[in-house]
C-alpha cells in the first residue's frame, strides 16, 4: 500500500531548509510518522529498493532495514530515531503451517532485508536452519508451508482468513532477549550528509510523532481501530539506550550465525 501524499498539509507546515529530493522513505504504514507532511518532496520504495538506491549513491539518506547499516560499512546511523518494537510488531512475521521445528524451507518477501536476518537468527537459536528462498509472488502465499511477510502485505495477510499460524518476530525477539528490536533507521551516506539534513530528519520525525493522533484519524490504511492500536502498542520511533542494547544483541546473533563482517554502527 503506497503513501498518499497530502500537498495541502505539506504546504501548511513550516518549510524545512534542506532539499529532500535525495532522501527516501519506505512506503509502509509504520514509517509514515518519520516524514509526515513532506511526502511529495522525497522518494519512496521498499526497504530493499531504498538500499539499492543508497548503494548506487542516488540517495544521501533513507529509512532502511537496520541490517543495511550493520552489514555495509558506508553509512552513519541517525541517533534518536528508528522504527522499533518492544514485543509484538504485527507487520513482520513468519506464517507457517508446519510446527516451527518441522519447517523445511522458508520463502521470504523480497522487500525485506532485516526481517530475513532476524528470522535466520531466531530460528538458528532454536536449532533450525532451513534454506531461505525468494518469494516469487504474493499470489501463492497461502499455498506455501512457511513464508516471511513484512509491512502492509503482512498486515493484509493476517487480517484475512488463512490456514497458517503466525510467528510474530517482534514478540519472538522480546521473549528471547527482553529487549526491543530496531527494524529500521535513517541510514546516512557517509560523507554526504550535513548537520542541516540531520536536523531536518529529526524535525520531521518529531512533527510526525506529535501528529500521531492526526495520522491515525486521517490515514485510510486498514481501519481506524487497527491504526490506533498499531501506533499505540506495536511500533514506536525511538533509538535510545534500550534500543542500542537490542542492536548489540542482534549483532551478536548475526555474528554467531554466519553473517560476517558485522560493523559497529556510527551514530550521528
Amino acid at each position: 500500500m503506497s503513501v498518499a501524499p497530502d500537498p495541502d498539509r505539506a504546504a501548511a507546515e513550516p518549510p524545512l531548509q534542506v532539499d529532500l529530493r535525495r532522501v527516501g522513505n519506505v512506503s509502509f504504514l509504520n514509517a509514515v510518522p518519520l516524514t509526515w507532511g513532506f511526502e511529495t518532496r522525497m522518494r519512496f520504495a521498499t526497504p530493499s529498493g531504498l538500499a539499492a538506491l543508497l548503494r548506487r549513491d542516488e540517495l544521501d539518506a533513507a529509512v532502511v532495514s537496520i541490517t543495511e547499516v550493520l552489514l555495509t560499512d558506508r553509512y552513519d546511523l541517525l541517533d534518536g530515531l528508528a522504527i522499533a518494537a518492544r514485543g509484538e510488531v504485527k507487520s513482520v512475521f513468519l506464517a507457517h503451517r508446519s510446527p516451527l521445528e518441522a519447517v523445511r524451507e522458508v520463502f521470504c518477501d523480497t522487500a525485506s532485508l532485516t526481517s530475513v536476518n532476524l528470522l535466520r537468527v531466531l530460528l538458528a537459536e532454536r536449532g533450525s536452519r532451513p534454506p531461505f528462498r525468494p518469494l516469487p509472488n504474493y499470489r501463492i502465499v497461502e499455498d506455501l508451508d512457511a513464508v516471511l511477510l513484512i509491512g502492509d502485505r503482512a498486515i493484509e495477510f493476517s487480517r484475512r482468513p488463512h490456514p497458517h499460524r503466525i510467528w510474530d518476530l517482534g514478540a519472538a525477539w522480546f521473549e528471547r532477549t527482553g529487549l526491543p528490536f530496531v527494524f529500521a533507521g535513517w541510514a546516512l551516506r557517509r560523507g554526504a550528509h550535513t548537520p542541516a539534513l540531520r536536523d531536518a530528519l529529526r524535525d520531521m520525525g518529531a512533527r510526525g510523532v506529535a501528529a500521531l493522533p492526526r495520522i491515525v484519524a486521517q490515514r485510510t490504511d486498514f481501519d481506524l481501530e487497527f491504526r490506533r492500536q498499531y501506533f499505540r502498542r506495536h511500533v514506536y520511533f525511538e533509538l535510545g539506550p534500550d534500543e542500542k542494547r537490542g542492536l548489540c544483541r542482534f549483532m551478536d546473533g548475526l555474528r554467531a550465525h554466519g553473517q560476517a563482517p558485522v560493523f559497529e554502527p556510527r551514530f550521528v
